[in-house]
């Protein structure tokens, strides 16, 4: 049977999308913290890694195990309220590792840091040790390692004593890491932050608010990586042939169900 917070979910595009706002993506968060049987796992959902989804079957099937799945991008915004099932709020998952960050300060949760490049995940760390005194990093490791490396790291995580682990890597990797791995790793709470390390290093910025919340990000991000998000970018533009796709399934959906569409 599903619990109430499964059951709460807005499906787009064949992805459960929690329905929750920053203020209750974190308290679940700390719930997943304090239950401490399993790992659990925080994805956020952008139109990027939606496309990556209706592409790759393996990939999409990783995504819904997730416990929360949050609206990382105005586009998932736009189109929950486009067929009319809104969802809260954007709430990407760097965002929840910063709203994090002073909590795990207070209440001495230990972090574990792995992804980007070393000396961006050391900056990184020491950044955070200097704005957030008493937090405990009891780990770090950058992202370039081999698939036969892993089982190693996952012992290294779970030798750190970690109650959160930050992984700075690209989609599908940083996915496919936890799940070839979930049976060994001890975390209580795993959470994919993308390039959050580098923005925390001072190696990256991220976009104005005014750009966050018009769903323009992406250009801010293209001009600062023009060679990598370029060609992101136009591919995220082909998503629009899946529109129709979406209204005709709930289309199908509203006639079963005995609802005048």
């Amino acid at each position: 049977m599903a619990t109430p917070e499964a059951a709460d979910r807005v499906y787009l595009f064949g992805c459960p999308f929690d329905r929750v706002d920053m203020a209750e993506a974190i308290r679940r968060v700390e719930g997943y913290i304090a239950k401490r049987d399993r790992v659990y796992q925080s994805c956020g959902v952008n139109l990027d890694q939606l496309l990556k989804m209706q592409r790759e079957p393996e990939f999409a099937r990783i995504v819904r195990s997730c416990d929360l799945i949050t609206a990382d991008g105005t586009p998932v915004i736009w189109f929950s309220k486009m067929f009319g099932d809104p969802l809260p709020e954007r709430v990407p998952s760097v965002d929840i590792m910063f709203e994090m960050l002073p909590v795990a300060a207070q209440k001495g949760y230990k972090i574990f840091m792995l992804g980007a490049k070393e000396e961006s995940v050391q900056a990184a760390a020491a950044n955070f040790e200097k704005e957030h005194p008493g937090i405990q990093i009891v780990g770090r490791r950058n992202g370039y390692f081999k698939e036969e490396d892993e089982h190693e790291i996952a012992l290294q995580i779970n030798e750190s004593g970690a109650d959160m682990l930050f992984i700075a890597i690209s989609s599908p990797k940083k996915e496919l890491f936890v799940e070839r791995n979930r049976a060994t790793l001890k975390v209580p709470f795993v959470l994919g932050v993308g390039g959050a390390f580098d923005i925390a290093a001072g190696l990256t910025t991220r976009a104005p608010k005014w750009m966050q919340k018009s769903g323009v990000e992406i250009t801010w991000r293209v001009i600062q990586e023009p060679q990598r998000m370029g060609p992101r970018f136009l591919d995220d533009l082909t998503f629009v042939k899946y529109l129709p796709r979406e209204y005709r399934l709930r289309r199908r959906t509203r006639l079963a169900r005995g609802v005048v569409p």
